[in-house]
């Protein structure tokens, strides 16, 4: 498929259902260990990375446990499940925070995972035929990031000063009279049959097989995005050693290749963090 790149100012991720661990053990950073919470892709592949290969030489112990959901993982760290998560972005912290009265700071920022739109019937966003259906993201931060990609692409337009929030009372201008269908944010990778094209979240594509970088028919550009994903812990808790380590870690040359390697572009290392 031919893909579009686009600069666009973008918000995270989407939300359902449970999660699993991949270790053994509990939260709350027993016998000096390092829980971190992450959804799979590709959170969970960075974070086993660091653990295999560079996590002993540092002096960290690191358990990972891996959710399928973007909900589980903050409320696991705020209740002292884990120490840590990896899988989100400020807005979103910033959203959950306000709307769960969470207190969840972020600490260091790895890597930008690009939203894309995707379709079995079209190549481009603009070969979208009048009133196509095209699925986004149903909660908050999610839907106003994908209708952003979608302005981006040139096939809305959303009303002056529409941020993070947007949603499809924001349209003010749409000549190829989309249907907007609101899915939860896990099921869009399924969708892609019964609708013209989807606004996926990263990992949900990459757990799909679906690669941002060659199936995406139109991607967000890490030019001026703001929106890379982070380590999170509660307030507090940014000095603990344990977690300064791991933080080190995730921003080193070592990982920064590890993801240059294995993404080919579909996840972008954050320089610096």
């Amino acid at each position: 498929m031919r893909m579009s790149v686009v600069a666009v100012a973008v918000l995270a991720l989407g939300l359902t259902a449970c999660g699993s661990g991949t270790d053994s053990g509990t939260g709350g950073g027993k016998d000096g260990t390092l829980v971190v919470g992450a959804t799979a892709v590709p959170a969970g592949e960075v974070l086993t990375y660091v653990r295999d290969h560079l996590a002993a030489d540092a002096g960290l112990k690191l358990e990972i446990k891996e959710f399928t959901d973007y909900v589980l993982p903050n409320t696991a760290l705020q209740e002292g499940e884990l120490d840590a998560n990896l899988y989100q972005n400020q807005p979103y912290l910033d959203d959950f925070n306000k709307a769960r009265g969470t207190d969840l700071v972020p600490v260091v920022k790895p890597y930008l995972p690009p939203m894309g739109v995707y379709s079995h019937k079209v190549e481009d966003v603009t070969q979208l035929a009048d009133g196509a259906t095209v699925a986004v993201p149903g909660d908050t931060t999610n839907e106003g990031r994908a209708l952003k990609l979608l302005e981006a692409g040139g096939v809305i337009e959303l009303k002056a000063g529409a941020g993070a929030d947007a949603s499809p009372a924001d349209v003010t201008a749409n000549p190829r009279h989309l249907k907007i269908r609101e899915l939860e944010a896990a099921q869009l990778p399924r969708s892609l049959d019964d609708v013209d094209a989807a606004v996926i979240n990263n990992n949900f594509a990459q757990d799909a097989g679906l690669s941002p970088a060659k199936d995406a028919i139109l991607v967000e550009s890490a030019k001026d995005n703001p929106y890379a994903n982070l380590l999170a812990v509660r307030r507090g808790d940014e000095d603990d050693p344990r977690v300064m380590k791991l933080a080190e870690l995730l921003v080193s040359p070592e990982v920064r290749t590890f993801i240059k390697d294995k993404y080919h572009g579909s996840v972008l290392p954050v320089t610096g963090g």
